[in-house]
């Protein structure tokens, strides 16, 4: 088994996978207490309270949204993964392991890392060890799941899943925002349709399209017939870059003058288009999340809500641009 694929089977061990979901949360929030309190600091002194209360409504808007995504379109969507327990995790190993060591012989070495594995995560030299020694059992991918190539019949319900979770933050991000203008300024709803604005760019451009771009490449692959992950990953990827790098900042500056600008045209809209920034092609490392997740990798998932909330927050902001 090459290294790539030794990690990839490293990263998709559900113990590792269950424990990166638990750490998602405090990491996340730590890091957005870290953004509001640094905005605060570089405030003027005179405005640093406003500023904390604005801000601070505005991302945990966006970052508890996003936190409960997940409780949200497990409801709606029975694709949404259910997060492993240790206990079941660790009952389940220790069967499949006593079982396959009682009818099969093993080395001594391959025989210490199954041991492991009942109940801890195993490393990537002890991953590819019994990967070589294990190569076409089947209690290599009973332990560590392979990635599932999504069919056809599910690519819409994976689309409309990711599409919801996106939207999520985006929405709690406009929600704090709000909130937080209410208790700082008196001209709050002039600000608003500007959120508006920075959220239909943010998810058009940055979510949805994108996610539409690599549903319908993967439609197209599986028409074709064709199973190869390498080939699909490309395929989703190209989908993206047309649908969501080139065509989504089009498409939601043209949705943000007929539409948007038309709706708010007696308000406080900036109505110039908004231009994409470097921050703006580093949020489409989303986008590669959705290719993983939509390749069957289970180790990405935990990670959207910290990708998303950052797109909330700016929708929450009502950011223009520079």
């Amino acid at each position: 088994m090459n290294s790539l694929k030794v990690f990839g089977k490293y990263l998709d061990q559900p113990r590792l996978v269950s424990r990166f979901s638990r750490a998602v949360p405090p990491l996340l929030s730590l890091a957005a207490s870290g953004i509001v309190l640094d905005s605060t600091y570089r405030a003027p002194e005179d405005k640093r309270q406003k500023v904390f209360i604005r801000n601070g409504l505005t991302m945990f808007g966006a970052v508890a949204s996003s936190l409960y995504a997940p409780k949200i379109i497990s409801k709606m969507f029975r694709t949404a993964p259910k997060l492993v327990k240790s206990k079941e995790l660790k009952e389940y190993n220790t069967r499949l392991v006593d079982e396959f060591v009682s009818q099969n012989k093993v080395s001594s070495q391959t025989y210490k890392i199954l041991q492991k594995i009942k109940t801890e995560v195993l490393n990537m030299k002890e991953v590819k060890t019994i990967s070589e020694e294990l190569e076409g059992k089947e209690l290599l991918n009973k332990l560590i799941p392979e990635p599932e190539n999504i069919s056809s019949k599910d690519i819409f319900s994976e689309i409309g899943r990711l599409s919801v979770f996106g939207l999520i933050p985006v929405l709690g991000g406009i929600a704090g925002g709000i909130a937080g203008d209410r208790l700082t300024s008196d001209d709050y709803k002039d600000k608003i349709p500007n959120k508006i604005k920075e959220g239909a760019y943010q998810y058009l451009a940055n979510i949805f399209l994108c996610n539409i771009g690599a549903g319908a490449a993967l439609g197209i692959l599986e028409k074709m017939n064709i199973k190869s992950k390498s080939a699909r990953a490309l395929g989703m990827v190209t989908g993206i870059i047309l649908t969501g790098v080139i065509g989504g900042s089009a498409i939601a500056n043209l949705i943000g003058r007929k539409v948007i600008n038309r709706c708010f045209k007696h308000q406080n809209c900036n109505e110039a288009d908004r231009k994409p920034e470097p921050l703006d092609i580093c949020l489409h490392s989303d986008d590669i999340a959705t290719v993983a997740v939509m390749s069957g990798l289970k180790w990405i998932e935990p990670a959207l809500p910290a990708l998303y909330s950052i797109s909330g927050y700016r929708a929450g902001i009502g950011y223009r641009g520079k």
